[in-house]
């Protein structure tokens, strides 16, 4: 049996819908990425350096 045509516009539009989420998603999430300042970024990516040398450090010490 091949699908209507009302069911293949529906999967278009779903598809379609799919698209503008990301989309939206994607510009969201660079509007928040570019709203830090270089310097923030860096204290960012120490202290996140620190938080997983820590956790390795704790890892290796229960082994």
């Amino acid at each position: 049996m091949r699908p209507s045509n009302r069911a293949w516009k529906l999967t278009g539009v779903a598809a379609v819908i799919g698209v503008v989420a990301t989309g939206v998603l994607v510009t969201r999430n660079e509007r928040e990425r570019r709203a830090y300042t270089p310097d923030e970024v860096r204290e960012r990516l120490q202290q996140r350096l620190k938080e997983t040398e820590q956790d390795v450090g704790r890892a290796t010490e229960r082994d």
